[in-house]
């Protein structure tokens, strides 16, 4: 059921569903519930609202601003259920019937304003896929590509359990793209690779489901006589809801998983490239932040970077809550994963390093993050650039930007064929 959820039919006729019942548990035949009791029902709906919100900006895990459709929502769920727990005896068993289901279309409709503002399930199919944990598009088991040679017109993708060796840290299974011109031979070609990191809300396969990179990357081979870079859907926080911002702290190390563990493990077992030449670092919101962290506090491994709509640097707020969640209470830590602080003390050979900064033209905060960013890679010899597009802070613009930057990443990869 390839029904989209960002727009056309299905959301509008899902809002509409949910009018409709919110309409039928809240009308009453009489003037005392009209004009006395509904004000009430309504204002308390109203109120609590409001108080769920300022409890969520207090105490919620979440940094980027959440959708007024989905308060509206939670407001019509609660209107509907005030109606039931204040309005028993002016109400028909019509009433009684649709506050339940007033209750779960509204519900219903604000988790999908959620959705919509992020881009993260982009159709019914992609959310029943992923909610159900089926195997990605085009996936493969490790063994089966390990024996396979001959001639391929798309890539495979393989899930891979990595050793937390020497990190330690705990992590789902990761996820590895391995283009055509991988199968054609025994003898492998030692191909580029990059580590691609999702958002905060993450899992490994976001960036198959939602920000399309695999069919990106094959569309790119088919123009490339089968040549695309490795690409390695990685785990940069251990569960959905974890917000590590990819360094070492007290939610695990997962910056030593990214730089220690992975990189050994898929030489060995893919006889990929080795060395930051031929490594780089691509991710999106966090992981643009990541990507970014990465290029500048690893250049001896990760030579390049693309940074789609990422922050100044690991944050979760504040410089002090950030030391305080993020690293413990360690203020050097802090200083050593800081961009900018590590930028302006030249603590790095960015000599033969390259980043790219990609953000869409409606977050004017991202972008005066990576014109900031820019200068400061650039005064400390790390060449980048920063590329302004047409979007806003989803996966979408994930998709878009990965597939813009994908031309850019192979020739600095050194990727066979990648000129111009």
């Amino acid at each position: 059921m390839d029904s989209s959820l960002l727009s056309g039919w299905l959301p509008w006729t899902l809002r509409i569903l949910a009018l409709a019942a919110v309409g039928a548990a809240v009308v009453r035949v009489g003037p005392f519930w009209l004009r006395r009791r509904l004000p009430w029902v309504a204002g308390g709906a109203l109120l609590a609202t409001g108080l769920i919100a300022v409890l969520v900006a207090l105490f919620g895990d979440v940094q980027d601003e959440l959708p007024v459709g989905l308060w509206f929502w939670v407001f019509c769920a609660l209107l509907a259920l005030g109606t039931f727990a204040f309005g028993l005896q002016h109400a028909r068993w019509w009433n009684m019937a649709a506050v339940p289901v007033a209750a779960a279309l509204a519900l219903l409709c604000g988790a999908n304003s959620l959705n919509a503002a992020t881009g993260y399930y982009p159709s019914v199919d992609v959310a029943l896929a992923d909610l159900a944990g089926a195997p990605v598009p085009q996936q493969m088991s490790l063994d089966q590509a390990l024996v396979t040679v001959g001639k391929a017109t798309e890539g495979r993708v393989v899930a891979v359990d990595i050793p937390a060796v020497p990190s330690g840290f705990q992590h789902r299974q990761e996820l590895v793209y391995l283009p055509p011109a991988w199968f054609r031979t025994k003898v492998r070609p030692q191909l580029p690779v990059v580590e691609m990191i999702g958002g905060q809300f993450m899992a490994p396969s976001n960036w198959v489901r939602v920000g399309n990179a695999v069919q990106t990357a094959d569309a790119y081979a088919a123009a490339h006589d089968g040549y695309a870079p490795v690409l390695v859907f990685v785990d940069a926080t251990g569960g959905f809801n974890a917000d590590t911002e990819c360094v070492n702290g007290p939610a695990g190390k997962a910056q030593d998983h990214l730089v220690k563990d992975i990189p050994p493990y898929i030489v060995k077992t893919f006889g990929t490239a080795s060395g930051p030449h031929a490594w780089a670092a691509a991710g999106w919101s966090m992981g643009g932040t990541c990507a970014l962290d990465l290029g500048v506090v690893h250049p001896d491994v990760f030579g390049h970077f693309v940074d789609m709509a990422g922050d100044l640097g690991p944050n979760t707020g504040s410089k002090q809550n950030t030391i305080s969640q993020l690293y413990g209470g360690d203020a050097a830590a802090w200083a050593a994963n800081d961009p900018l602080t590590v930028l302006r003390g030249k603590h790095g050979d960015y000599s033969a390093s390259s980043g790219l900064f990609m953000v869409g033209d409606t977050e004017a905060g991202h972008i005066a993050n990576a014109k900031e960013l820019d200068r400061a890679t650039n005064a400390a010899g790390l060449k980048t650039r920063v590329e302004i597009h047409p979007g806003k802070h989803d996966w979408q613009f994930g998709a878009f930007a990965f597939k813009q930057s994908l031309p850019w990443l192979a020739r600095e990869l050194g990727l066979p064929g990648a000129t111009g």
